[in-house]
Protein backbone atom coordinates (compact mmCIF):
# COMPACT_ATOMS: atom_id res chain seq x y z
CA UNK A 1 0.00 0.00 0.00
CA UNK A 2 2.12 3.58 -0.76
CA UNK A 3 1.75 6.50 1.13
CA UNK A 4 -0.36 8.34 -1.03
CA UNK A 5 -3.13 5.75 -0.14
CA UNK A 6 -2.48 5.24 3.35
CA UNK A 7 -3.22 9.23 3.75
CA UNK A 8 -6.28 9.21 1.23
CA UNK A 9 -7.71 6.58 3.78
CA UNK A 10 -6.90 8.89 6.86
CA UNK A 11 -8.30 11.61 5.06
CA UNK A 12 -11.44 9.81 4.41
CA UNK A 13 -11.57 8.65 7.90
CA UNK A 14 -11.33 12.48 9.42
CA UNK A 15 -13.47 13.92 6.81
CA UNK A 16 -16.68 11.02 7.95
CA UNK A 17 -15.85 11.98 11.79
CA UNK A 18 -16.23 15.55 11.18
CA UNK A 19 -19.10 15.04 8.68
CA UNK A 20 -21.37 13.53 11.41
CA UNK A 21 -20.58 15.89 14.24
CA UNK A 22 -20.93 18.54 11.62
CA UNK A 23 -24.41 17.01 11.14
CA UNK A 24 -25.31 16.82 14.38
CA UNK A 25 -24.61 20.17 14.87
CA UNK A 26 -27.26 21.31 12.46
CA UNK A 27 -30.30 22.81 13.86
CA UNK A 28 -33.42 21.24 12.37
CA UNK A 29 -36.83 22.27 12.78
CA UNK A 30 -37.61 21.12 16.51
CA UNK A 31 -33.94 22.24 17.16
CA UNK A 32 -30.61 20.09 17.58
CA UNK A 33 -27.74 19.00 18.94
CA UNK A 34 -26.45 22.46 18.89
CA UNK A 35 -28.95 23.64 21.50
CA UNK A 36 -27.50 21.39 24.03
CA UNK A 37 -24.40 23.48 23.63
CA UNK A 38 -26.57 26.58 25.46
CA UNK A 39 -26.53 29.91 24.47
CA UNK A 40 -22.95 29.75 22.76
CA UNK A 41 -24.35 26.78 20.51
CA UNK A 42 -27.46 28.69 19.45
CA UNK A 43 -25.54 31.62 18.66
CA UNK A 44 -22.62 29.93 16.47
CA UNK A 45 -25.16 27.24 14.55
CA UNK A 46 -28.23 29.33 14.70
CA UNK A 47 -31.23 29.89 12.48
CA UNK A 48 -29.30 31.88 10.27
CA UNK A 49 -26.14 29.66 9.93
CA UNK A 50 -25.08 29.92 6.47
CA UNK A 51 -21.58 28.95 7.58
CA UNK A 52 -22.59 25.40 8.57
CA UNK A 53 -24.25 24.42 5.65
CA UNK A 54 -21.19 25.75 3.75
CA UNK A 55 -18.91 24.09 6.07
CA UNK A 56 -21.25 20.87 5.88
CA UNK A 57 -20.86 20.80 1.70
CA UNK A 58 -17.14 21.45 1.91
CA UNK A 59 -16.71 18.77 3.83
CA UNK A 60 -19.11 16.08 1.94
CA UNK A 61 -17.13 17.04 -1.12
CA UNK A 62 -13.40 16.04 0.65
CA UNK A 63 -15.39 12.79 1.44
CA UNK A 64 -16.59 12.13 -1.85
CA UNK A 65 -13.68 12.89 -3.67
CA UNK A 66 -11.29 11.04 -1.19
CA UNK A 67 -13.73 7.95 -1.51
CA UNK A 68 -13.52 8.27 -5.12
CA UNK A 69 -9.62 8.13 -4.79
CA UNK A 70 -9.06 5.72 -2.87
CA UNK A 71 -11.18 3.37 -5.51
CA UNK A 72 -8.82 4.81 -7.95
CA UNK A 73 -5.31 4.20 -6.48
CA UNK A 74 -6.36 1.04 -5.52
CA UNK A 75 -7.89 0.14 -8.79
CA UNK A 76 -4.70 1.05 -10.07
CA UNK A 77 -2.82 -0.38 -8.07
CA UNK A 78 -4.10 -4.49 -8.96
CA UNK A 79 -4.64 -3.56 -12.40
CA UNK A 80 -6.95 -6.55 -13.07
CA UNK A 81 -9.91 -8.16 -12.38
CA UNK A 82 -11.36 -11.33 -10.67
CA UNK A 83 -12.81 -12.07 -14.20
CA UNK A 84 -9.53 -11.07 -16.02
CA UNK A 85 -7.79 -13.72 -14.07
CA UNK A 86 -10.18 -16.85 -14.16
CA UNK A 87 -12.70 -16.12 -16.92
CA UNK A 88 -15.91 -16.34 -17.23
CA UNK A 89 -16.86 -19.92 -15.78
CA UNK A 90 -18.56 -22.34 -18.89
CA UNK A 91 -21.60 -24.08 -17.97
CA UNK A 92 -21.55 -27.60 -19.48
CA UNK A 93 -25.28 -28.58 -21.15
CA UNK A 94 -25.76 -31.68 -19.02
CA UNK A 95 -24.58 -29.93 -15.43
CA UNK A 96 -27.82 -27.99 -15.26
CA UNK A 97 -30.90 -29.50 -13.82
CA UNK A 98 -33.19 -31.18 -15.70
CA UNK A 99 -30.65 -31.46 -19.09
CA UNK A 100 -30.68 -34.71 -20.72
CA UNK A 101 -33.99 -35.58 -19.45
CA UNK A 102 -36.70 -37.11 -22.36
CA UNK A 103 -39.91 -35.46 -22.24
CA UNK A 104 -42.78 -37.22 -23.14
CA UNK A 105 -43.96 -36.59 -26.38
CA UNK A 106 -47.50 -34.74 -26.03
CA UNK A 107 -50.32 -36.45 -26.08
CA UNK A 108 -52.81 -36.87 -30.07
CA UNK A 109 -54.75 -34.56 -30.28
CA UNK A 110 -58.85 -35.38 -30.03
CA UNK A 111 -59.73 -34.71 -33.60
Amino acid sequence: MSILTILLYILFVLASIVLIVVVLLQEGRGGGFGEALGVGGRETFGAGARGINTFTAIVAAVFLVSGLSIHMANRSATGSSVLDEQGVPEIAPNSMPGAGVDLPAPPPSGN
